[in-house]
């Protein structure tokens, strides 16, 4: 029997983020788009081809805050992340 992959329920949502790069430095805003358990979409004010394969997402500017993330795609100004 072939297994089918069902993609996780994502919560839409238009809410302020800030992604940190490099261990907390270079913080940059965001705007989560929806999310699930598993991951976000995430728009950015810049082009996201410029993103690392590596970032952490958290909803204040304290860079202790928040969840490891590779980002799977990017689109434009948009960008899929999954968490770690």
């Amino acid at each position: 029997m072939a297994l089918t992959k069902k993609r996780e329920v994502r919560k839409r949502m238009s809410k302020h983020a800030w992604i940190t790069l490099d261990g907390g430095f270079a913080a940059r805003h965001c705007l989560v788009a929806d999310i699930s358990s598993s991951g976000a979409k995430i728009a950015l004010d810049e082009d996201a081809s410029q993103l690392p394969g590596v970032i952490r997402l958290a909803f204040a500017r304290d860079a202790r805050t928040g969840r490891s993330c590779h980002v799977v795609w990017r689109r434009g100004k948009l960008a899929g992340i999954k968490f770690i």
